[in-house]
């Protein structure tokens, strides 16, 4: 996802291939998402998660070529609060940058919350209370907030490090079930719009499709990790060819990725234990691992989920922090927000800033409503990309507009599938952003006028 940047206006040099951008996508996907929310999302459609996942896929797609044309049309670090900004209206541009704190944030905690409940899994605590999850989840953002202030970075030789060992691990964990899953498949993996073979009787009396649009929405937050791509326009190699390719071939390795898990988890062990146990306890690879094979390969899974986890989490903490700080500098936020420390460096009061929201919001304690808040807020801002798509210019533009309508629709119709508390908590935090928006725009304006 695109975030704002503090740097100079020279130009950086072309250095990134389709290669290296696809690695950046996946680095930026890859964790979460396949880790914690494919557990969530299969919880709640069944097999049927399989289909979500394309589904999502597919309008993740359209928000990536709108996102790529508007890059390319205004080369500006910010993404689509900056765009909302210059093509739609302050309201909508301080939207789009209220919704990505918001939905990162959210991201952020369900991260340490995965990397609690798979930590826990792995020391085989499977019963352990709030207090103890929401605290491992806490140290976990305390030590990468020192590590922030620090100095360090995430660099490009750390990420393909992550992506490799992630990678490595899902592949271990289809081969580990894909012999339980061919042979009890037929049961687990059937009805796919139901429940699964041994889901309970209460969990099949459901209608499947408002499930299957809550698992849409819930995987679309998975794949958001290819904004990462959009942000290169300085530095890769021909990006009008090479960011729309670099975009969609990270889609497909990330689709098929999430399915091959999906497929190889829920048909060896089912719902019950991969979406509902596994979920529960933010930690469903692991869990499906260990009754698949036992505890050593739930170590094995373990490692990489903690790697890809902690590795997200970092990202995010950094991110955020220039997010925080690009909108203090406008007045959007608090001032000091907007401030570097004294070397010159890092936004210490940014860096905090974010690590205090994200750690509030691992005090909830449980994986899917944070992911579910993820899901909606994530939505809001993609639909404000795609209306901004839309306003380009036609000689600006380089995808048909019917491209930008589809994500649109696809954002808008998915964010309210989620469970009802979540948009409208969403709808209210808009609500009182506006009314901040409004109150600090009239005082930079009384100011200017005295």
């Amino acid at each position: 996802m695109t975030t704002p940047g503090t740097g100079s206006d020279a130009a950086l040099p072309r250095v990134v291939g389709v290669f290296g951008a696809v690695m950046m996508g996946l680095g930026s996907i890859i964790g979460t998402g396949v880790f914690v929310s494919i557990g969530i999302a299969a919880g709640v459609a069944g097999p049927g998660v399989v289909l979500a996942i394309a589904i999502a896929a597919l309008i993740a797609a359209a928000n990536g070529l709108s996102s790529a044309q508007l890059a390319a049309a205004y080369p500006v670090a910010g993404g689509t609060y900056e765009y909302g900004y210059r093509v739609l209206h302050p309201s909508l541009g301080f939207t789009a940058g209220w919704m990505f704190l918001c939905a990162k944030s959210a991201s952020a905690a369900t991260a340490s919350l995965g990397f609690a409940g798979y930590l826990l899994g792995a020391m085989q605590v499977h019963s352990a209370d709030w207090g103890v999850r929401v605290s491992l989840a806490l140290a976990a953002v305390i030590v990468l907030t020192i590590v922030v202030l620090a100095g360090l970075r995430r660099s490009n030789v750390m990420n393909i490090i992550i992506v490799s060992i992630s990678l490595g691990v899902l592949v271990f964990f289809v081969v580990l079930c894909a012999p339980m899953a061919m042979r009890e498949g037929g049961v687990n993996l059937s009805p796919v719009f139901g429940e699964g073979g041994n889901a309970s009787a209460s969990a099949k009396k459901a209608s499947p499709f408002p499930g299957m649009l809550e698992a849409c929405a819930l995987m679309f937050v998975a794949y958001t990790g290819y904004g990462r791509i959009a942000t290169l326009g300085e530095e890769i190699t021909n990006p009008k060819r090479n960011i729309p390719i670099a975009i969609i071939i990270t889609l497909i390795i990330s689709a098929a990725l999430y399915i091959s898990v999906a497929l190889a988890g829920i048909g060896a062990v089912g719902i019950e234990v991969f979406g509902i146990e596994g979920a529960a306890r933010g930690a469903p690879l692991e869990v499906t691992a260990q009754r698949v094979s036992g505890h050593w390969a739930g170590l094995v899974i373990t490692f990489g989920a903690v790697t890809a986890m902690l590795g997200v989490l970092l990202n995010l903490i950094l991110g955020l922090s220039r997010v925080a700080l690009a909108m203090g500098r406008r007045g959007d936020l608090p001032a000091g927000l907007g401030k570097l420390d004294a070397s010159g460096s890092t936004p210490r009061n940014a860096v905090l800033f974010v690590s205090v929201i994200i750690g509030g919001l691992a005090l909830i304690g449980n994986v899917k409503t944070a992911w579910s808040f993820s899901a909606f807020t994530v939505l809001i801002y993609y639909a404000i990309t795609n209306l901004a798509a839309l306003r380009l210019p036609r000689e600006a533009r380089r995808y048909p507009r019917w491209i930008a309508v589809a994500g649109l629709a696809g954002c808008a119709f998915l964010a309210f599938w989620v469970q009802p508390v979540i948009w409208m908590i969403g709808l209210g935090l808009i609500a009182a952003g506006l009314v901040w928006h409004v109150v600090m725009r009239t005082r930079r304006q009384n100011r200017k006028l005295s």
